[in-house]
């Protein structure tokens, strides 16, 4: 394993070496704990101002699963549910972490290419769900005289970029947004690789956009250069009387806040997020010509830093003495689908190296 080279995921490294440096530095310094320090309080000001959203509220939380876990429990009631994308993170890849919490996650079919490879109008819009669809499945509940006996759908949860790296337009955000609007019904959208997606050089959406048009996003740390930790934000400011109590039965909330503070801190320094997120978007077209000139069959055309490729069931086992990829799922008999994904701190040298071995 020491020896292979990874493209597995994009939390496979430890942190960006500015973030370690603060750390180091302030390694000895007393502060206050559960988010009351001045990290903290430096991080979130620097995140509502590149937000454009001083009302917001801004909470920093340890990992991904809990972030979603802990903000689709504050939305709801407990009679209702989230309605996802049948591919959707926390449909398909949270062990059931929802519904653990007591709370139904309703799905919706995403659309998803009928021939892998092939580039269909349909490509960009895998894992994303239709505002028409959500619209029709919103008013089909309400249409049942049965539904005051069912799960009701109380909040939407997206995800930006989706599972397969798609991401949604400013004006497909704007049309969610305004069905949630029209039905009263937060929307959440979870941003755990948001700094790939914002960086794109596909996307017409701006971190500004997004903060005008959900009610709760969250910046995602883990897989964007911070060791650990994601940054909550509800535009409109949380619903929740009391969110740290909530925050706290979820596992979610870290005595030595402030280490989730100074990372925040430093990513919303000088730009850093958005730059070590291009970085990811780089290599990501750089691997991208690379397999294309090889002849490798593409997925999904992403726009971002995971990408899908085709291959050989022989091939794969043979890939797999010198890299270590993400398995996808299988298209065929003799077909898998794997995951290449880039990262904050991938270099133009790992990308000549893992084409090497393909």
């Amino acid at each position: 394993m020491s020896n292979k080279i990874s493209f597995s995921s994009d939390y496979t490294k430890g942190a960006h070496p500015k973030i370690l440096e603060r750390l180091s530095q302030t390694n000895f310094e007393p502060n206050t704990g559960y988010g009351t320090d001045k990290y903290c309080e430096s991080a979130a000001g620097k995140i509502k101002e590149v937000c454009n959203c001083p009302d917001a509220d801004v909470f920093f939380l340890v990992g991904g699963t809990q972030t979603n876990q802990t903000i689709i429990d504050m939305l709801l009631n407990t009679y209702e549910g989230v309605v996802a994308a049948e591919t959707g993170h926390v449909a398909a890849h949270e062990a059931g972490a929802i519904e653990f919490s007591g709370h139904k996650v309703l799905t919706l079919p995403s659309v998803k290419d009928s021939m892998a490879g092939e580039k269909t109008r349909y490509s960009d819009q895998i894992g994303k769900i239709d505002a028409a669809d959500l619209k029709a499945f919103i008013k089909a509940f309400y249409a049942d005289d049965n539904h005051e006996h069912m799960v009701f759908p109380g909040a939407v949860y997206i995800s930006h970029p989706t599972e397969y790296g798609t991401l949604y337009t400013k004006s497909e955000l704007t049309e969610i947004s305004n069905v949630c609007k029209e039905f009263e019904i937060p929307l959440f959208l979870d941003g755990a690789r948001l700094g790939y997606g914002l960086m794109s050089d596909r996307t017409d959406v701006t971190i500004q956009d997004i903060a005008s048009l959900v009610d709760v996003f969250y910046i995602g740390g883990t897989k964007v250069g911070a060791l650990f930790g994601e940054a909550v934000v509800f535009t409109k400011g949380v619903t929740t009387k009391h969110p740290i109590p909530v925050i706290k039965q979820h596992g979610a909330l870290l005595a030595k806040g402030w280490l989730l503070g100074l990372q925040f801190d430093t990513l919303f320094t000088d730009n850093l997020y958005f730059d070590i997120s291009k970085n990811a978007i780089d290599m990501a077209n750089m691997l991208k010509e690379g397999l294309i000139s090889k002849g490798y069959q593409l997925y999904i055309d992403s726009p971002t830093n995971q990408q899908f490729i085709v291959l050989e069931d022989d091939k794969l086992k043979a890939l797999s003495e010198n890299v270590v990829y993400g398995f996808w799922e299988k298209l065929d008999d003799t077909h898998t689908v794997i995951r290449l994904a880039t990262d904050w701190a991938t270099t133009k040298e790992d990308i000549d190296k893992l084409m090497s071995y393909m």
